[in-house]
């Protein structure tokens, strides 16, 4: 046996050879499906990454129901060496459940952009794997992200959600990434009673000069969300906005164009 410790400081103890993994969260799904898609045998319904995924494991991974109401009892069946999960995508009760079955759970928790390379090299050792070339081309390409002259800035409002409105609020991974190319959250900053992800209001907003709406998890598009808003709207792919993975790389050189922002 081997020892890993994840993101939480928990020890997690598994085979010196994993052959099995069941991933709970579809940024860790693409990422060790990239890497070493033989040992996926059961994802979440919202793993979409690797598009390809069912060709190229060696058997098509089960589906385990979601990141949320994940069906516990089909995954003990899978015998999993390895379960990886994450804090924010995955409920502390159910990654109890599974520990307390027997089960090996790895838990990431991503919260910034360098913390995400981090936490990739973490759970990818985890599984037994060397860090692979995605992920070095990944961080190379933030790193020669520069930093966004203040004047160049722009404040954005950032929904995720709608009926009720809901947005991107203090501490999340998406603000992080925002942050890096220059656009500062206009509800980072929410005081004492700060949220991950508060609810708000359209007409009762601070000043802000863009709406930024990915079409995850709502999927906001042309027809459905700019006309709620009078700051400009810039549409952008939720993967590259929210998941970390193989989709990092394709966010650094995306995104600042859907932003309408130089690439230093």
């Amino acid at each position: 046996m081997s020892s890993s410790v994840d993101d939480q400081g928990t020890t997690v103890e598994v085979p010196d050879k994993v052959r099995r993994v069941v991933s709970l969260v579809p940024s860790l799904t693409e990422a060790i499906g990239v890497t070493e898609p033989a040992l996926l045998v059961g994802v979440t319904d919202w793993c979409t990454h690797p598009v390809d995924l069912d060709e190229v494991a060696l058997a098509p991974p089960a589906r385990v129901r979601g990141t949320k109401n994940p069906d516990l009892d089909a995954i003990v069946a899978l015998g999993p060496d390895l379960v990886v999960a994450n804090d924010e995508e995955n409920k502390p009760e159910h990654i109890a459940a599974l520990r307390e079955a027997g089960l090996a759970v790895y838990v990431t928790d991503v919260r910034t952009v360098d913390g995400a390379f981090t936490s990739l090299d973490g759970m990818l050792a985890a599984c037994g794997l060397e860090r692979p070339a995605w992920l070095e081309g990944a961080e190379k390409a933030w790193s020669e992200i520069g930093r966004v002259p203040d004047d160049e800035r722009r404040t954005a409002l950032v929904p995720i959600w709608r009926k009720p409105w809901m947005a991107v609020g203090c501490d999340t991974f998406a603000g992080a990434v925002l942050d890096r190319l220059g656009v500062d959250n206009v509800l980072a900053d929410g005081g004492p009673k700060a949220e991950r992800y508060p609810r708000f209001d359209p007409a009762d907003l601070p000043p802000h000069d863009l709406v930024v709406l990915p079409d995850e998890p709502y999927r906001f598009t042309a027809d459905d969300g700019p006309e709620a808003f009078d700051a400009p709207s810039a549409l952008v792919s939720g993967r590259l906005l929210t998941w970390y993975g193989p989709s990092l790389l394709e966010a650094a050189t995306t995104l600042p164009g859907a932003l309408r922002l130089p690439v230093s």
